[in-house]
This record gives C-alpha cells, sequence and structure tokens, in this order.
C-alpha cells in the first residue's frame, strides 16, 4: 500500500509545510491507485515553487469521508497522469496552459480557456477560441458549429459537431469566452472586494460559492459559526437548490415544447427567488453569507411567510411535474436520450447531478458534512440510467427532498446569534472547503502565506469536471437533441472560466 499522502478535514486547516512532497512517480501511483480505488481528484493545480512548479493534488473519499493531500515538484514536463487518470485530464491541459509544464504523453493536450499563461517567459496564447478542432472525413460527414454567440440570452460556448448524416459522431466544446482572472485577483486577499468576486464568479451559485468561501476562511481562523447562522446558511442553500432545479426541468421541457410544465415551472423558480430575497433583501443571496455567521436574521413573522409559501410551492412544483411524468410523449423524448454509463462517470470524474442520474451516489451533505448538515440529515437522490429522464428524475427528487430539508430546519430553527468574529487566519496553513451546490461538487482550496493572506487560491466549479461528460453523452445521438441533452446538464461557462 502507498503511503497515500496527508489525511486532512474539510473544515480545519493543515500546516503547509505537513503536506508530503513526494516524488514524481510516487505522487502519481498515489492519485492512480487512489482513483482505481473510487476517490475522486477533486483538485489538482499549480503553485509557483522556489524553481519549480508545485502540484497540489486534493483526493477525495466520498465513502469515507476522508481528503488525501500530496504535492510534488515539477519543472518542464512531467509524465502525465491522464492516459492512467482520465479525471486528471481537463486538470492537466489546465496546467499546460497555465504554466507551460509539458504532461507528457497526454493525449488531447490544447487550452481549455485561451488564457495568457501566468509565466513571464512564455509564448502568447492563440486568441480566444482559435484551435484546432478534431475532424472527420469521409463521404456524408459534415461539421456543424454553434456559437459562442447563441440565439437565446445565455453565456458564450463554442460547439463543434462532427457529423454522419443527423448522427453526432463526436461534440469538442470550446470555452474561455467568460475569463476574468477571478483565481489570480483573489491572491493577496482577502480585500474589500473578495467576497462580491465569491458572489458574482457563478451567478446562479452565488451561495454555493460564498459559503465556500467562508467556510475557508473559518477553518484558517479556528472559528465556527453560531448555530443559527449554520441553519441559516442551509436554508438558502437549498433554496438556490430549488430555483434552480425547478427552472431545469421547466427548460427540459421547454426544449421538447411542452409548454404547460414550461410555463409552470418558470413561474415557480421565480417564487423560491423571491423566498430568498424574503430572507436577506436579494433574490441571489447576495450579502447574506459572511465569515463568522449571517447577516441578516430571521424573525417569527417572515419565519411563518417561508413556511407558508413552501407549503404552496410543494403543491406547485407537484401538478407542474406531474403533467411532465405523465404524458408519453415527453416520456419519450427523455428515456434514453444522451445516456452516460456509470463506467463513464466514473471514469471522467463526474460530480453532482450528472453523477447521481448514473448511480453515484455521492453528496457532499452527506459524505463531508459541514454546519447545519451535522444536525439535519439529507438523503442522496440517485437514479441509474443515466439518461435525460434520470437527470431530470434526480432533479425532482432533490426538490422533494430540499423542501422537507427546509421545512424542518424552519421547525426547528435554534435560538441564538447569527455571527461571531473571525479572527485573523492562520500563517502557512492550507485548508480544503466542499459544498454540495446545486450542480454538485464545489471545491475551494486556500494556501495562505507567512502574513495569513491567500498565497494562492484555486476553486473548481462542479462545472469543470462536468462539461466532458456532455460531450461524451452527445456521441451517437441525434444533432437535434442537443439542446435537450445541454440543458439537462446545465453547466456554467463563467464557473469554468475563472
Amino acid at each position: 500500500m502507498l503511503n497515500p499522502g496527508l489525511q486532512a478535514q474539510v473544515f480545519a486547516g493543515v500546516a503547509r509545510a505537513a503536506v508530503p512532497v513526494r516524488g514524481t512517480a510516487a505522487f502519481r501511483a498515489t492519485i492512480i491507485e487512489q482513483t482505481r480505488g473510487g476517490a475522486l481528484l477533486t483538485a489538482l493545480f499549480g503553485v509557483p515553487h522556489a524553481a519549480a512548479l508545485r502540484l497540489h493534488a486534493v483526493l477525495a473519499q466520498p465513502t469515507a469521508g476522508t481528503l488525501t493531500l500530496l504535492c510534488t515538484d515539477v519543472t518542464k514536463e512531467y509524465p502525465a497522469l491522464t492516459p492512467e487518470c482520465m479525471q486528471a485530464h481537463w486538470f492537466e491541459r489546465e496546467l499546460w496552459e497555465q504554466w507551460r509544464v509539458v504532461p507528457v504523453g497526454h493525449p488531447w493536450l490544447k487550452p481549455i480557456r485561451f488564457q495568457p499563461a501566468r509565466t513571464a517567459d512564455a509564448p502568447a496564447p492563440a486568441p480566444v477560441g482559435c484551435t484546432e478542432f478534431f475532424a472527420v472525413a469521409g463521404g456524408e460527414t459534415h461539421e456543424v458549429a454553434v456559437g459562442p454567440v447563441h440565439a437565446g440570452i445565455i453565456e458564450p460556448g463554442h460547439f463543434r459537431f462532427q457529423c454522419y448524416g443527423e448522427q453526432v459522431l463526436h461534440l469538442e466544446i470550446s470555452l474561455g469566452y467568460q475569463h476574468r482572472g477571478i483565481e489570480r485577483a483573489l491572491v493577496g486577499g482577502p480585500t474589500a472586494r473578495t467576497i462580491h468576486h465569491m458572489e458574482t464568479l457563478a451567478g446562479d451559485t452565488t451561495i454555493g460559492h460564498t459559503l465556500a468561501y467562508v467556510q475557508a476562511c473559518e477553518a484558517l481562523a479556528g472559528c465556527v459559526a453560531p448555530l443559527r447562522a449554520q441553519a441559516l446558511r442551509a436554508i438558502a442553500l437549498e433554496l438556490e437548490r430549488l430555483a434552480n432545479h425547478t427552472g431545469d426541468i421547466g427548460a427540459l421541457a421547454g426544449d421538447i415544447g411542452y409548454l404547460p410544465t414550461a410555463a409552470y415551472c418558470g413561474r415557480i423558480r421565480g417564487d423560491f427567488l423571491n423566498m430568498t430575497a424574503l430572507l436577506c433583501g436579494n433574490r441571489f443571496g447576495r450579502g447574506l453569507v459572511r465569515p463568522g455567521g449571517v447577516l441578516f436574521d430571521l424573525d417569527d413573522e417572515r419565519r411563518a411567510q417561508l413556511a407558508q409559501r413552501l407549503r404552496q410551492a410543494e403543491r406547485d412544483v407537484r401538478v407542474a411535474t406531474q403533467l411532465l411524468w405523465t404524458t408519453p410523449s415527453v416520456l419519450a423524448r427523455f428515456e434514453g436520450t444522451g445516456t452516460l454509463t456509470r463506467a463513464q462517470c466514473e471514469q471522467l470524474g463526474l460530480v453532482g447531478v450528472a453523477a447521481r442520474a448514473s448511480g453515484i451516489i455521492n453528496d457532499v451533505r452527506g459524505d463531508f458534512p459541514v454546519g447545519w448538515y451535522c444536525q439535519e440529515h439529507v438523503s442522496p437522490a440517485a437514479c441509474d440510467t443515466g439518461d435525460v429522464y434520470a437527470r431530470a428524475m434526480v432533479r425532482l427528487l432533490e426538490i422533494q427532498h430540499a423542501l422537507t430539508f427546509i421545512q424542518c430546519t424552519l421547525a426547528t430553527l435554534p435560538k441564538g446569534p447569527i455571527t461571531t468574529t473571525c479572527g485573523p487566519r492562520g500563517a502557512a496553513q492550507q485548508v480544503v472547503s466542499l459544498v454540495e451546490g446545486w450542480r454538485g461538487m464545489i471545491c475551494h482550496v486556500v494556501l495562505t502565506d507567512a502574513a495569513g493572506q491567500f498565497a494562492a487560491y484555486k476553486i473548481i466549479d462542479p462545472s469543470f469536471h462536468n462539461w466532458m461528460g456532455l460531450a461524451l453523452a452527445m456521441r451517437g445521438q441525434q444533432i437535434s437533441d442537443f439542446p435537450l441533452c445541454n440543458k439537462s446538464f446545465n453547466l456554467s461557462y463563467c464557473g469554468h472560466d475563472l
């Protein structure tokens, strides 16, 4: 058995000096062995160290509820992990793009964001979107390019289809149009702008990413938010899940032209957003979560109002979704469309709804519980068919679970303060913060310097893990199925382009 590295907890900082630095061979062997044993490569990123680049890896073992931290130093190149650990493929492309360190043997080395390299002597990057796409040649094959400008009011992304007639042979996804340099802006912080970067780095996941950030700050400071604040944070996170899942089910209905559920769920999504506004004054939850607790309390009158609105929304969701699941033409379009097997999801390291739809029952709220989730349990929702139907059904089950969770939390909301002082951050520390956002696992990894400031800040949105899953799900599908498959994943462009 290999020495696995440092075992760490999600909600506790560790000394950076305590994280073992392995030789490259041992580093690779540990990652390959653990991922084959069921671990998820949660993070892999580089930080300059002396004359080398130090690669930091975080491996999550959901069944054991443990994290493994380890490092290695590389210079110009190193043997790629990807041929033996496909979970590393996107991470290694990012490392090459950012630092021009070559993972030798990587099967598909090309930029993922077209961002400038972080090394002073690196060559200038290609313009955004300029890449050599994989192409299929032969009679009756053709290519279809979609985006980055789309017909709807959505974020930019480019999709290149290789088709034989109407059948998709291969889909290549090109991102980077939303790159804003968020991670680099966080170095040296936290500053007055840091919290606003967190609240807007993926706007539909304001609570999820802000909660990951404040958990990291609290862990570095040895601070624990009051129990009432933990409960209010959990309510906000589940309201965010409810709004987005309901909106996605409505959008899936709209993509196949089933307008009753599409219209109904669009309105109910607004109801859930308004419940978040009732909690803090902002429909996306901005201004609520802060290090040490929350800035808004829930008095008895508004708590009763929120409970009443939840009961009404629960009835409305039930009616809207019953229409969907009892219509044969809807089921005919959902079932068997965009299927991913469990083995494919495990190989790629998919997370969240996409993984649970293929039978992988991983959920941070149960595997790595923090805060109120240590008090109030959430049952993971899962299916096993891995198609659009399963991804929609997982959303419906999570809606039902979230409604029950919030109602129970409101009924048992503890009394007490909503904030406490979050002191100075520990010097030369590393912390990993995980949150189960509505898309899946959110991971923030923070390294502090000798003054307790951010020496490096790495953010992994669930979309980073899952974009390749969408590309794989489209193989063998009709090209007309793309809007439906795309919405069944509903990944974030800006959450990826950090």
